[in-house]
């Protein structure tokens, strides 16, 4: 090999460098195209979500005050002492009950309601309407009208029972009715929702498989059952999971339902902190326990992705 071939074969690699940074550079120049529209997401995910999620771990080492000014660093004892604490375990169980009553009566009444509404019927649009209308409802209407729906004095409820030859019921100051009534706003709250996004759900399974069911003879049992429930499964599952993440969120209906009570039956860990934080002054209290919502929800929506998927099939 002579030594204008051995030029040639040491600028060959320099060539295709050469060839490769012009799409380098093209690649840096999207990226920073991308970064100039994700900066104003970023900047509101900072400010609103995860500077208050650092604030709050970080408070949640330092002791409160009673004029809520910020005390001596106790490490983490505070979390020891409130995480052990009654009244945090009183309000963890009565979260994980609120939950439980609120989200599979939910999806199971938003899936009834959606698969009426699935009908081709004359004057459905009608229905559809109304099935929906909870979704542009606020929560604070919603928790007046229940209000007065559930008044011991003039409700509708208890008009109802006293027709039938029952008592009355204090719905929102008994132990034992009052966490059922708030559930039940809740779920009419929420229902909006699932119906909408269940009923898109069974919007977008194909007609073919029910025409090739019924030709092969299948009851409307086995339809649902082998053919609309398999195809839905997603969509279920999307509205379990968001759910599950409203009901460990609920603080209006409580706040003007209950307040909290009867002797807290119906103080949930959101109504907690915010008892801690604005009654009490007790940022420090009130921190841990958001810090602990946090990472129990993060918990629940991972165990509900890990095992609730396997179930889920998709097209």
């Amino acid at each position: 090999m002579d030594a204008t071939d051995a030029a040639a074969n040491q600028r060959l690699p320099l060539i295709a460098v050469a060839r490769r940074l012009p799409q380098r550079l093209r690649g840096i120049n999207r990226l920073g195209f991308a970064l100039i529209f994700l900066i104003p997401s970023l900047v509101i995910f900072g400010a609103f979500v995860f500077y208050p999620l650092l604030k709050a771990v970080y408070l949640g080492f330092y002791e409160t005050d009673p004029f809520g000014n910020q005390g001596d660093f106790v490490a983490l004892d505070q979390y020891r002492t409130v995480l052990t604490s009654e009244s945090f375990r009183h309000s963890l169980w009565i979260t994980f009950l609120f939950a439980l009553y609120t989200v599979p009566p939910g999806i199971l009444l938003g899936l009834a309601l959606a698969l009426l509404a699935n009908q081709k019927l004359p004057g459905i649009s009608i229905f559809r309407i109304m099935f929906s209308s909870t979704v542009a409802t606020s929560v604070a209407v919603a928790s007046l009208m229940w209000l007065t729906l559930l008044n011991p004095s003039v409700g509708l409820l208890n008009y109802f029972l006293v027709e039938a030859g029952q008592p009355r019921i204090d719905w929102l100051n008994d132990l034992d009715w009052a966490l059922p009534a708030v559930s039940a706003t809740t779920v009419w709250l929420n229902l909006g929702l699932a119906f909408i996004v269940i009923l898109a759900g069974l919007q977008a399974i194909p007609e073919e498989l029910y025409e090739s069911a019924r030709v092969e003879g299948a009851s409307d049992l086995s339809v649902f059952w082998h053919v609309t429930l398999p195809l839905l499964s997603p969509t279920l599952f999307f509205v379990s999971v968001v759910g599950t993440i409203l009901a460990f969120q609920s603080f209006g209906q409580i706040h003007i339902l209950t307040r909290g009570g009867p002797l807290d039956a119906t103080t949930v860990i959101v109504y907690s902190i915010w008892q801690d934080a604005f009654q009490r002054f007790d940022y420090g209290v009130a921190s841990v326990q958001a810090v602990a919502l946090f990472l129990l929800v993060l918990g629940l929506t991972v165990i509900q992705i890990r095992f609730l998927e396997r179930r889920v099939f998709y097209q």
